[in-house]
């Protein structure tokens, strides 16, 4: 008679912790999915590549509820009209339901699709916290043939912030005589308090001498500049995930907790409109991102 012995009590706990994790990981994904940091068609294939992965092992009853105002009575029809058992798991899709899925999301959820003929200004924009600042900086440091343009503001200078380096510093009568004389590409009012704007002479004198040019803006301040500019690059900057976002407001310290809840509210409605966008690219080290926002520029930037 064959003994069954049970796994050593270390493994148990082992196996108990790596469920624990994947749980973990496959509620982050089903938030990612819900608030657009991750498109369907990117957790798509991201399953295909690694069936054992998060997206891989998730059920494609998860996966649909988790996508923007899909409802358990709207996935239950899609997996009828798709032919999909509600029992499978992404990674492991057949070849034909996976073709059929992906053809479903692009027609319901389109992937931005960048377009030809793009200029050599550069926008830069995405939600709060996802460090669009930073990477600007990193740009400007390490790649000092693209110009970094610089905003005049309302509010007053932070401590160790440069007058004409870091803003222009005005006063609200200022801002109103830049805003009625067109001397602004665009403004905006950020977090209801100060207003921001884009000197629009510099940076046609740049233009003008044929150098790149990055605006590092907000919502309002991308959806002005491509109605001014049609020919602009604009670029959604993304965090590596909701949770990282969140984790980075909270770790900066510079909100209180009301604040921070209003500024999550406001990134779910910014997340909402990257497909507004020519080009994402997440934030997940800034070096990284950097360099890929200057190749998309380099890409972008018409033949000399």
């Amino acid at each position: 008679m064959t003994e069954h012995r049970s796994p050593p009590e270390v493994d148990r706990v082992a196996a108990s912790q790596r469920a624990v994790e994947v749980r973990r990981a496959r509620a982050s994904l089903k938030r990612d999915l819900s608030f657009r940091v991750v498109t369907g068609q990117e957790v798509l294939r991201r399953a295909i590549s690694d069936p054992q992965s998060p997206s891989g092992t998730l059920r494609i009853t998860d996966f649909l509820t988790a996508l923007p105002a899909i409802g358990e009575g709207k996935r239950d029809r899609v997996l009828e009209e798709l032919a999909i058992s509600p029992v499978k798991r992404l990674g492991g899709l057949g070849a034909r339901q996976r073709e059929v899925l992906a053809g479903w999301l692009d027609e319901r959820f389109p992937e931005p699709r960048p377009r030809r003929g793009r200029s050599r200004l550069i926008v830069l924009a995405g939600p709060t916290a996802v460090g669009k600042g930073t990477v600007a900086t990193y740009i400007k440091e390490h790649f000092p043939e693209i110009l970094l343009s610089v905003s005049a503001t309302t509010r007053p200078p932070r401590p160790g912030e440069v007058e004409g380096e870091h803003y222009f510093f005005t006063g609200e009568l200022s801002f109103d005589r830049l805003i009625e004389s067109g001397q602004l590409l665009e403004w905006a009012t950020v977090h209801n308090k100060y207003r921001y704007g884009t000197p629009r002479g510099p940076i046609e004198e740049a233009l003008a001498a044929g150098r790149t040019v990055l605006l590092e803006i907000d919502l309002q301040g991308a959806r002005q500049v491509r109605q001014a500019a049609p020919d602009a690059t604009l670029v959604f900057l993304l965090p590596p995930s909701w949770d990282e976002l969140v984790q980075r407001l909270v770790g900066r310290g510079t909100e209180d907790a009301e604040e921070r809840e209003r500024r999550l509210r406001t990134a779910k409605v910014e997340l909402a409109s990257q497909n507004e966008f020519d080009y994402r690219v997440v934030n997940q080290d800034v070096a990284a991102a950097a360099r890929e926002v200057v190749e998309l520029a380099k890409a972008s930037a018409p033949a000399s």
